[in-house]
Formats: C-alpha cells, sequence, structure tokens
C-alpha cells in the first residue's frame, strides 16, 4: 500500500538504489547521466569518498547539538571557509537546513536590522516577478511564479513585485543598449509609490533560476539597482541557492558584476546534497547593528548548524577548492555551452542561454516573434521525459517563463565534473529528444 504522498500522485517512481560521480542508478538497474545534479545541487558529484569519510569521522562523534546551547568544530571550520569564498565585507554566516529557510532566514534578519537600527517602519520586501525564492508561505509570498502562489494566495503576507530583467523577453518591449534599463527605473518608481521609509529589502536572483532558467542580466542592471538601493537606504539582498559556490563559473554569482550584497541566501551547492543544508551570509553592517543593539542574532532552528551537516559541507568545500573545480566550471562551462548552442538549429527552441555550469533551453512556437507554445502541450516535460527514458537527467520547467502564465524552459545544471564525451551524449540525447517530441506536435 502506498504510504507516500509524493508530489505527483499518479506518477509512478523509479527507486534509487545507488549514485556515484555523475551517475545515479536506481533498482531495476538503469542508469541516469544526472546532467541536473538532482536539481542543481550535487555540484561536485555523489558519492566523492572524502565527503563520506569526513561525515563518518563526524558521526562517531556526535550527530546532534543543538545550536542554540553549542557550537561545533564543523561549524565554525565551515563558516570560515564561507566568508573566505564570499565577497569582501560579507562577515558572519547564520546556518539552516535548505533554501527556503535560508530565503526565511534573509527576510527575517533584513527586518531585524531595521529593528536595531530604530527603523520600524521598514519592513516590506520587493522582489521580483518571474523568480523562486522557495517553498514556505513566506518565500511563495516573496517569489513570482504564479501557478505556485495562487493556491495559497490569501495566506500570504504583503510583498511587492517588480518586473524581471529578461533581455530575451523584455517586459517593456525594448532591447538592450537602447531601453534606458527600465526594468532598473521600475524599482526605483515601486520605492517612490511604496515609500522608502516602508521597505526593508530589495531581493533578486542574481541569475535567474529554473522559472526563467538561467536568464542573466546585463552588469549595468544589476550595478543599477544597487545603487538604487544604497540612495533609498534600503538592503540589497540576494538568492544564490542555485548559484552559489560555483555554479555560475565563479564562487558566486553577484561576483560577476563587482557586488557586495547585504545579505545573501544560499544552499544547494553548500552542501552538495550530501546533508540538508543552508545559510544566510550576512555583511558586517549587519551584524555591527545587532551588536550594538539587542545582542541577538534573530532566530535558531532545531536542526541549524546540525554538526554532522556542517561536516559533511565542510568536506564538500574542501574537495572543491582542492579540485579547482569553480574554474573548472568556467573553463568547461563554456565549451558545453558552445555544444548546447548548436540546439537553437532546432523545431521550437528559441534560444540556448548559459553562465558557468547554469543552462535554460527556452521553446518557442514561433523563432522570430518568439511566441510560446500552448501550455497543453507541455513541451519541456515531454522532452525531459524523454530523456529519462534514454539514461539522461534534465530539469523540465515551470510554465510561465514569457510572461507569468505562459511559456516554456528547461534547466540543465550537471555537477562540475562532467566530461566533454558526457556533455556530447547529452546534446545527442536532448537532440533526439527535441526532434521526437517536435515530430509528435506537428502532426
Amino acid at each position: 500500500m502506498e504510504a507516500v504522498l509524493h508530489s505527483e500522485l499518479k506518477k509512478k517512481y523509479p527507486v534509487v538504489d545507488h549514485a556515484e560521480g555523475m551517475y545515479v542508478y536506481d533498482t531495476a538497474g538503469n542508469r541516469y547521466l544526472d546532467c541536473a545534479a538532482g536539481i542543481a545541487v550535487a555540484n561536485i558529484g555523489h558519492s566523492v569518498p572524502e565527503v563520506l569519510q569526513a561525515m563518518e569521522v563526524q558521526m562517531k562523534k556526535t550527530t546532534f547539538a543543538y545550536g542554540g546551547t553549542f557550537t561545533s568544530e564543523a561549524r565554525e571550520r565551515l563558516a570560515q571557509q564561507i566568508i573566505a569564498m564570499a565577497p569582501k565585507g560579507m562577515s558572519r554566516v547564520f546556518f539552516c537546513s535548505g533554501g527556503s529557510e535560508a530565503m526565511e532566514s534573509v527576510i527575517k534578519i533584513a527586518r531585524q536590522y531595521q529593528l536595531e537600527r530604530g527603523c520600524p517602519s521598514k519592513y516590506k520586501i520587493i522582489s521580483r516577478w518571474q523568480s523562486y525564492h522557495g517553498n514556505t508561505i513566506a518565500t511563495l509570498a516573496m517569489g513570482g511564479r504564479p501557478s505556485w502562489r495562487e493556491a495559497f494566495d490569501a495566506c500570504m503576507p504583503k510583498a511587492c513585485h517588480i518586473a524581471p530583467c529578461n533581455c530575451y523577453r523584455c517586459p517593456f518591449g525594448l532591447a538592450y543598449g537602447s531601453c534606458g534599463l527600465q526594468c532598473a527605473k521600475e524599482l526605483e518608481r515601486t520605492i517612490l509609490y511604496e515609500g522608502a521609509d516602508t521597505i526593508a529589502a530589495f531581493v533578486l536572483e542574481p541569475v535567474i533560476g529554473t522559472t526563467a532558467a538561467a536568464a542573466i542580466p546585463p552588469a549595468d542592471y544589476i550595478q543599477e539597482v544597487k545603487r538604487i538601493c544604497e540612495a533609498y537606504d534600503i538592503l540589497f539582498c540576494v538568492d544564490e541557492v542555485i548559484t552559489g559556490f560555483g555554479r555560475t563559473g565563479k564562487n558566486f554569482a553577484v561576483d560577476h558584476f563587482g557586488i557586495t550584497p547585504d545579505i545573501m541566501g544560499v544552499a544547494k551547492g553548500l552542501g552538495c546534497g550530501y546533508m540538508p543544508m543552508g545559510a544566510a551570509i550576512v555583511h558586517e553592517k549587519i551584524v555591527a547593528a545587532m551588536e550594538a543593539g539587542s545582542g541577538q542574532g534573530g532566530h535558531l532552528f532545531t536542526f541549524a548548524a546540525n554538526p554532522l551537516a556542517c561536516a559533511a559541507a565542510s568536506a564538500a568545500m574542501t574537495y572543491l577548492q582542492e579540485h579547482h573545480l569553480v574554474e573548472r566550471c568556467a573553463k568547461m562551462g563554456a565549451l558545453f555551452l558552445e555544444k548546447l548552442k548548436t540546439l537553437e538549429t532546432l523545431p521550437f527552441v528559441g534560444q540556448v542561454r548559459g553562465i558557468g555550469m547554469m543552462y535554460g533551453v527556452e521553446f518557442v512556437a514561433d523563432k522570430e516573434t518568439k511566441a510560446p507554445l500552448p501550455n497543453e502541450v507541455a513541451i519541456s516535460s515531454r522532452v525531459a521525459a524523454y530523456c529519462f527514458s534514454h539514461g539522461l537527467m534534465v530539469t523540465a520547467g515551470v510554465q510561465g517563463c514569457a510572461d507569468g502564465r505562459h511559456g516554456e524552459a528547461m534547466q540543465i545544471a550537471p555537477p562540475f565534473i562532467i566530461t566533454e564525451e558526457e556533455m556530447d551524449f547529452v546534446v545527442s540525447t536532448l537532440q533526439e529528444a527535441i526532434l521526437a517530441v517536435a515530430e509528435e506536435v506537428q502532426k
């Protein structure tokens, strides 16, 4: 009798048996090339012996200690590793168990900062449509996926949203270079309408994740929204849950733009899938306000800074750096993007885009007008299903990448250890999948 409440109740799930390196194996003996890294998580690959050994050492010491009572060597070591990788000025790390908790922590820390400095009226968060920041009620409210929000809208706290920056689908119908950065100006316009004295923070994904599949903004957009935040005394916060720890070919996506944020939310590539792990990385000015005020760090979770999770993440960070995987991600990522770009000649492929080893393949009905396919075609799900049946894992996109309701793109985000031979298998399988689905759609 079925006892698990799965996300898809009518789906028959294969049973995972084991995983190693780039591959996942099920109990039926099938092997899958994991070009999704689970879901942009297994950045260093599966079952790395050094990480497993570090976990074993920690398990023999203790698997749990409440973070409000004890600290641990693993916790302190991991925090130092993170700060060493983070932009200059980031000074403290709050640990939690995943991306949703990390972004919830970003919200709460931003609010506490405003209280500590005597600005109680500053409580609103501005974020962007076509974003994703987590699956709790508060982070869904901050996120901009209409299809994921609507069932819970009545439960959500107030949130303000502005248009995203996506030059392939400019929400203002303009072209970069002559657009005057209208998407950035919308932030300032919203601040003025809402009142700067009511806004605690602006939150964005520096490179958008699955909701818009690796939509990359121009550098001057990021720099301009940061300038606007500073001008109106608003915290500039970033969601690097997907992009953090090397996914874009640098330690963090903000490094591409020469920006230091006030608070960063991170998760997936921190624990690399070995244990649930997330964190909020906090700028020294936030810490200074807390120290000068209540002297309290804000909040805590039962499993925050779990010693076993910290030991696993610390070993993953050591492995990442000792094997130069961030640099490898940048170099091999450029090669992989070049290969994936060949898919743009296929039916329905409007654009292939990416940075590091984070890619999006956007599907369209018409390449000239960029008109999306009808939702019922479900093209990315069908392409992903074909790939899975042929031994390749990629991530089907969420419908709505064109305008919030329509349009599909799929995400490709492999572990950083992928080889050129494996890249060629990915491209050839995707080509077969797209052509097969296109033939079905065009009948």
